[in-house]
């Protein structure tokens, strides 16, 4: 046996540990604790979801309303006829409700009810209420003890069919009554009154549509399933909501949300423009978006005339206090004329005559809820019984579904009814022809039923309701009638056969009940659907050029004018000059954080170079952990290099990089342990020949190694991102600075002693490194480490 040799220069490398096996996954016990609360969650979240929160797509109720309607049709509150019944007090109805169907607090009840009655809460009130239910600007409704209710005559269409066989019954929570699994919805009452509602893990908020569109799409469906969505879109253009108001999102934003089932639209109030005497005007508002009401409106005017210090804060910040202004600027007053007659009626004055009336309007659409989001959510329990999220084709297309089974299921039992009254009178009938034998057979026999089934051949139920009859209805003249019920329940039992047994003629009885329910009970619509740009408030600011100062802490000011000495600013103790941008007031001033995000700072808003500045920090809302690190000023066109320690870069303008929002905007991707170089302002890309475009790109590593290549070669990137691959770096190396220069650039760094040292580079030497983009470079002989890189005009 002979032992393998190891060379002492060849150290032996053990074989790599496998790594251990995951251990199985614990299956929890059916019997644990563990298991017992999963279970119990889970029945918990399902219950919520499908017992409490969710509609249901085929009759649109969650279950405790559907328990509400179907109580108080039990009770007789609906309508006979055209005659309504005498409404009762809440508290009654509500008490039915919780004593049979529903096994809840009674304020869950009555607060449905309330809903249901409140006409600026959904498009087709369910419930006629008398007494005080509320209004939109938040007041609540009495006590059930002092409103009444009874169901308003639209409801008829999800209760005229409930004893007719259409749905299912189920057991109530104690098994001593009934109540219906759905409601026979004669229209889609999902997409009528819409829903709202918060389940576990789940969410609905659908809008309020128009009847007569909706009752249209259904019969277009109806009569051909595969309609195109534009086709559909255009017969529900979009939400009709209680309010009315104005949609200024686009149709392809409407159109969006419809084939997802999410999304948000842009809504407004609508307005007028009163004239007075004397050229004196005023601006009324007399409809609101959905979920606006006038006191949230007034309250948002307080707030912008009135502001309130921020916690932590002595004085008003510079934000308060230029919105401030720029609303007192145009407006002089507010009131709320709202009343019986005026459901909503806000009266905005103008500061003078002389104010733009388009002004006012932007200003207060811009700065309060005038101008709002609405968003879509169609989640609903399906047909199949799981809540899922629905396009309105798939909506439409499963109500068109349900009411087909209801359809089929009423003429069932319909058609039922009328063999058992056919088979009761041809029983009758031959009694009528046959009256003596059938006398003398009663008088005479011990057991008469068996001897008129053994007679005459009659069936059991048949021979019973002979011997039940009434002698006044053996008269002739019941004969008579007798013949004509028989002719009208055969016309009647051949239509409910043809529906049961062509799709044809049931599609074609479907589309007359939709069309005479939509005839019935369709109204106009409210909402305007009109595309318009969002309201933004402009400040005017005075186009003039100012000298931006940035420290290297951060703190930032701006001063009047250009041609300023940089060596003429004072700084802080410890603080000195990051750079100085000549730009406009119009300009803006982009931040660069740490972690990768713009910020940007319109240089209008910036304080005076008097003092010291303003730390950059109280202008922007910096991530926790970030430290803002470069800075530029200049026009929305201005084109910049990003790019960051890991080599990679690409080309970005300043409106590309602006955000309204005080946090920002991710914008540069970074790896991990990379930081984001200087950036170097490139060129103009339209309408200024201030600075002469860049021609090439210059790398420079932190080992020395420079490349410089033809600046088509990078990309625009307007929403940001990692880039392309700038310079092939070595290991351990990392980019000091990329920059797009034309003729020369400075590259600056540490030298021995830790002397800042720089060397200026002219376009000879830099072509020596010339190369495509994406390689190593030549290695310079710079003397010091390089850590950033500028352009030399």
């Amino acid at each position: 046996m002979t032992e393998e040799l190891i060379l002492p220069d060849e150290p032996q490398t053990p074989p790599p540990a496998e790594p251990p096996a995951p251990p199985p996954p614990v299956e929890p016990d059916d019997d644990s604790l563990a298991a017992y609360a999963q279970r119990a969650y889970l029945e918990y979240a399902l219950s919520v979801v499908k017992g409490r929160a969710l509609p249901d797509v085929c009759d649109g109720q969650k279950p405790v309303q559907r328990r509400i309607l179907y109580s108080m049709e039990r009770m007789g509150l609906g309508y006979s006829g055209n005659t309504a019944a005498k409404p009762v007090k809440s508290a009654r109805v509500v008490g039915d409700v919780l004593g049979k169907y529903h096994p809840h607090g009674d304020s869950a009840a009555y607060d449905a009810l309330v809903r249901m009655a409140q006409d600026f809460s959904q498009r087709y009130p369910l419930i006629d209420g008398q007494g005080n239910f509320g209004s939109r600007d938040g007041d609540g409704a009495a006590a059930m003890r002092y409103t009444e209710a009874r169901l308003a005559k639209i409801t008829g269409l999800l209760l005229d069919e409930i004893d007719q066989g259409t749905v299912d019954f189920i057991p109530n929570y104690d098994g001593s009554f009934e109540e219906p699994r759905q409601l026979p919805a004669r229209l889609p009452f999902v997409l009528l009154n819409g829903a709202s509602g918060i389940a576990v893990g789940l969410a609905t908020e659908i809008p309020s549509h128009n009847l007569r569109e909706v009752a249209d799409a259904c019969v277009a469906l109806v009569k051909n399933p595969k309609l195109s969505d534009e086709d559909l879109f255009t017969l529900v253009p979009g939400p009709d909501y209680p309010g009315g108001g104005q949609i200024i999102s686009t149709s392809s934003d409407i159109a969006d949300a419809y084939r997802s089932g999410r999304g948000s639209l842009k809504v407004r109030a609508r307005w007028k423009i009163e004239e007075l005497a004397r050229g004196q005007w005023q601006l009324v508002v007399n409809e609101l978006p959905p979920g606006v009401s006038s006191q949230k409106v007034l309250e948002e005017i307080e707030e912008l005339t009135n502001p309130k210090l921020k916690a932590g804060k002595k004085a008003l910040t510079q934000d308060q206090n230029q919105l401030k202004q720029t609303v007192l600027a145009v407006l002089d007053g507010v009131r709320d004329e709202s009343s019986k007659d005026a459901a909503v009626r806000l009266v905005f004055e103008p500061k003078t005559s002389r104010t733009l009336q388009q002004e006012l309007i932007t200003t207060l659409l811009a700065h309060t809820s005038l101008e709002t989001s609405s968003s879509i959510n169609m989640t609903m329990v399906g047909l199949d019984g799981k809540p899922i999220q629905k396009s309105l084709r798939q909506m439409l297309l499963e109500w068109v579904s349900f009411r087909q089974t209801t359809i089929t299921r009423r003429s069932q039992h319909r058609l039922q009814k009328v063999l058992d009254r056919i088979h009761i009178l041809e029983g009758r009938q031959l009694v009528l022809l046959n009256i003596d034998e059938v006398i003398a057979i009663i008088r005479q026999s011990d057991e008469p039923k068996a001897a008129l089934i053994a007679r005459f051949n009659l069936s059991d139920r048949q021979a019973e309701d002979i011997l039940e009859i009434r002698l006044r209805q053996l008269a002739r003249l019941e004969a008579i009638k007798i013949e004509q019920e028989l002719k009208e329940l055969r016309e009647e039992q051949g239509k409910l056969e043809d529906i049961l047994g062509s799709e044809a003629t049931l599609r074609r009885l479907m589309v007359k009940e939709i069309e005479a329910d939509a005839k019935t009970f369709a109204d106009a619509r409210r909402t305007l659907i009109q595309a318009e740009k969002k309201a933004v408030a402009e400040v005017k600011v005075v186009d003039e050029p100012v000298t931006v100062v940035v420290s290297q802490k951060g703190w930032v000011r701006a001063r009047t004018g250009h041609g300023h000495e940089a060596g003429g600013f004072a700084f802080k103790a410890g603080d000195g000059l990051y750079g100085t941008f000549e730009c406009r007031t119009v300009d803006t001033l982009i931040v660069f954080g740490s972690n990768g995000r713009v910020y940007s700072v319109p240089v209008s808003a910036l304080p005076g170079a008097r003092g010291d500045g303003q730390p950059i920090t109280t202008l922007i809302d910096l991530e926790s952990g970030t430290q803002p690190l470069h800075y530029f000023a200049g026009p929305a066109n201005a084109a910049l290099l990003l790019s960051g320690s890991g080599g990679y870069g690409f080309i970005a303008t300043v409106e590309n990089m602006v955000s309204r929002q005080k946090g920002g905007k991710a914008f540069l991707n970074l790896g991990e342990g990379e930081t984001i170089c200087a950036p170097s302002h490139a060129a103009f890309t339209s309408g200024s020949q201030a600075l002469a475009p860049a021609t090439h790109v210059a790398c420079a590593s932190t080992g020395g190694r420079i490349l410089t290549f033809d600046i088509g070669e990078l990309k625009q990137m307007e929403k940001g991102g990692r880039g392309l691959m700038l310079i092939d770096l070595e290991a351990k190396d990392t980019l000091a600075g990329a920059v797009a220069y034309t003729r020369s650039i400075k590259i600056e760094g540490i030298g021995r002693g830790g002397k800042e040292r720089d060397e200026t580079l002219e376009i000879r030497s830099l072509n020596n490194a010339r190369a495509a983009r994406g390689r190593k470079g030549k290695a310079a002989d710079l003397g010091f480490k390089p850590n950033r890189v500028t352009r030399v005009e």
